[in-house]
């Protein structure tokens, strides 16, 4: 198959989005398949896809912008700027398929696209929600696709009605996610204490400030979030008050994340609705415990091992952290044989089976 993979963060940011339709993309392209990702960083040496540059104006640039529909957030103000660029630069003639989660502006261009092509199908993955597919309100109204992909159970039990429909979960690398030692002194973390790891960006459904409040409950742990986001200033402001000496924001490359995992001692997410989460069968397959929102979409992945909670207790919360610590060393292998279930040539198997299925509709 021919298949065209469009986002506006490919190859110039690795948030969790980017990095499952990556890691589905070069799996394909290993298998045979002609892989050509748009997106809007550079070229990375040794990618076995075919990768186009398309200009797009950083989301940072629009963090003081209006929101209105569709121009919602900062990220569609940066979508915008991408698909007005990706009209210009794929042609849809020269696919089977193509993919994005990217909505509404990215979806709408490669639909237009398929349009001078009748044999161009478009598949749609729920990374980020599965609201375009089945909301009639605004935007949402002019969703449309051949295929979609649903990352959890909930989205498809909501969606298989209306849309072709397969449930794929995301997944992780099993050669870069391995339990191994510890690397704290690189990241500057203390060595003589706790460290409980949030990977989140600094925006409001990522929660991390609930997360400071409830670390810091625990007064020998030390909190570190790698990720950034328009809220970087406020979630500076409650960690100098709440954990002065105990708290740690970092930017880390996607090549470090692996050891990130292995210096910390547990992994905390706050977020109560995640289409799917790779932090966390990261985490798992590096042996830590994870602290989250209990809810049946987290258990499902995760399991019924794990400390799940309602993260709205700021103590309950607390208590599971300290529970995740003091048992962090138990259960190391059944973490790991669960986050191997995930495994990124295992789920790219399956997105190829149902890629074939809707190309054969062409």
């Amino acid at each position: 198959m021919k298949i065209a993979f469009a986002l506006a963060g490919f190859h110039n940011v690795d948030r969790g989005a980017e990095v499952a339709l990556m890691s589905v993309a070069r799996e394909l392209a290993v298998s045979g398949d002609e892989v050509t990702l748009f997106g809007g960083g550079g070229q990375r040496e040794g990618q076995p896809y075919r990768f186009v540059t398309v200009p797009v104006r950083p989301r940072e640039r629009f963090e003081r912008f209006p929101a209105f529909p569709p121009f919602r957030s900062e990220t569609a103000w940066e979508e915008a700027t991408f698909a007005l660029s990706l009209s210009r630069h794929l042609d849809a003639r020269d696919f089977d398929l193509t993919v994005t989660c990217g909505y509404p502006f990215t979806n709408w261009a490669l639909r237009r696209a398929a349009r001078r092509s009748p044999h161009t199908r478009h598949i749609f993955v729920t990374q980020n929600g599965d609201w375009p597919a089945f909301s009639n309100d605004a935007e949402y109204r002019w969703f449309g696709c051949d295929g979609l992909v649903c990352t959890n159970p909930d989205y498809f039990e909501r969606n298989q009605g209306r849309w072709n429909c397969a449930l794929i979960p995301n997944g992780m690398d099993p050669a870069r996610f391995r339990p191994g030692p510890s690397e704290r002194e690189s990241f500057g973390l203390p060595v003589d204490r706790h460290v409980v790891l949030m990977v989140s960006a600094c925006i409001e459904t990522k929660r991390v400030e609930d997360g400071i409040r409830a670390v810091a409950r625990l007064p020998d742990a030390h909190l570190i979030v790698a990720g950034d986001g328009p809220l970087r200033d406020r979630v500076l402001d409650l960690a100098a008050r709440e954990l002065p000496g105990r708290f740690t924001l970092t930017s880390v490359t996607a090549d470090r994340m692996p050891a990130l995992y292995r210096s910390a001692d547990a992994f905390l997410h706050m977020s109560k609705e995640e289409s799917f989460g790779n932090v966390y069968v990261e985490a798992l397959a590096c042996g830590l415990p994870v602290i989250g929102h209990d809810s049946a979409r987290l258990r499902w992945i995760v399991g019924d091992d794990q400390y799940l909670v309602d993260t709205t207790d700021s103590q309950a919360t607390a208590a599971s952290i300290t529970a995740a610590l003091d048992r962090s060393k138990q259960g190391v292998e059944a973490r790991v044989e669960r986050a191997d279930g995930f495994a990124w040539a295992s789920i790219a198997a399956r997105y190829r089976e149902f890629f074939q299925s809707v190309a054969k509709t062409g």
